[in-house]
């Protein structure tokens, strides 16, 4: 089942006198959080309307209102922010990395099941898939030449392997 509210990122220190608030983005980019309007606590229990947002370096720097002091805004160092995935539009062949965790691999060809993906990284050029099976961990790039189908409801990723990508028995 898909979790509504999304990890987004974490706040990590206060800026300035005005209560704003450092964080520590955990999307594909700061200017990404950025953008947002709202955001949450709590795993959306509280939500909280941001006033103010700009990229400074790899952070983001986030008015959040009712957060006027640097008391107020200490109170929220440590804190995790949560998105609301229904405020968000991805583009088509995009993904959010908590609906691919967790995904069964198989081969587009014959069926054959990898695995599951337990983790995605991101190499600058593309994201990379990690799929587990039995102790071992295999890692194929998340571009269209390896990914044939995406089925997120279903929890179903089948992929174009290329002779040993997955062991030298390929």
């Amino acid at each position: 089942m898909k979790k509504q509210f999304l990890e987004a990122g974490e706040i990590v220190s206060v800026h300035a006198l005005s209560g704003e608030v450092r964080v520590n983005p955990w999307c594909d980019s700061p200017a990404f959080l950025a953008a947002l309007k709202r955001l949450y606590l709590d795993q959306g229990e509280k939500e909280l309307k941001i006033t103010n947002a700009r990229v400074h370096k790899s952070v983001v720097i986030m008015k959040i209102q009712g957060v006027n002091t640097v008391e107020e805004a200490q109170r929220l160092r440590s804190k995790v922010l949560y998105m609301n995935r229904g405020d968000i539009k991805l583009p088509s062949g995009r993904y959010f990395v908590q609906d691919l965790i967790g995904c069964e691999v198989f081969n587009a060809g014959d069926g054959g099941h990898y695995g599951e993906i337990t983790a995605v990284s991101n190499t600058g050029a593309s994201d990379v898939y990690h799929i587990s099976k039995n102790g071992k961990t295999f890692m194929i790039p998340a571009v269209p030449e390896f990914i044939a189908l995406t089925d997120i409801e279903a929890g179903r990723i089948e992929i174009r392997p290329i002779p040993g990508m997955f062991g030298e028995d390929e």
